[in-house]
């Protein structure tokens, strides 16, 4: 089951400036890290005070071959893809297979927080979008 929208991913070979930018629009970065199965480094920026808040990721190639580097050429920076908060990964997507979205992962991959996991999947058609279903590991 969806349980929420966890952030908004934005793709840019520039995230330096892009967090200036973000910043500029009262958000603080609070964690980052990176997903190695993807090639990617993130930044998660919140609203100061609501760091639990659905965040803003940045998310840019951190080597040769990465995930976003096709997205970043064309059609080029911007939204890259919507994440949401899970109770379970292999429900969740088989269900949304179920609906026509594609599986682009074979199975969850860590990301790029502590404790997270995630599974991608596309949805081509009418507004080709990419979701990403994202599951914590409990703390503790």
């Amino acid at each position: 089951m969806i349980l929420g929208l966890d952030h908004i991913g934005l793709a840019t070979a520039d995230p330096g400036r892009a967090g200036a930018q973000l910043a500029a629009l009262g958000l603080a970065r609070t964690t980052s890290g990176t997903a190695d199965a993807y090639g990617v480094a993130c930044e998660f920026w919140n609203i100061p005070g609501a760091p639990a808040g659905p965040a803003v990721e940045l998310v840019s190639p951190a080597r040769p071959g990465s995930a976003v580097e096709g997205r970043l050429q064309d059609p080029g920076p911007g939204l890259y893809h919507l994440a949401f908060t899970v109770d379970s990964l292999e429900d969740e997507a088989a269900r949304l297979r179920g609906e026509g979205f594609l599986a682009l992962d074979a199975r969850p991959c860590r990301g790029a927080r502590p404790g997270m996991r995630v599974v991608f999947l596309y949805l081509p058609e009418p507004a080709e979008l990419l979701v990403e279903l994202v599951h914590y590991a409990p703390a503790g």
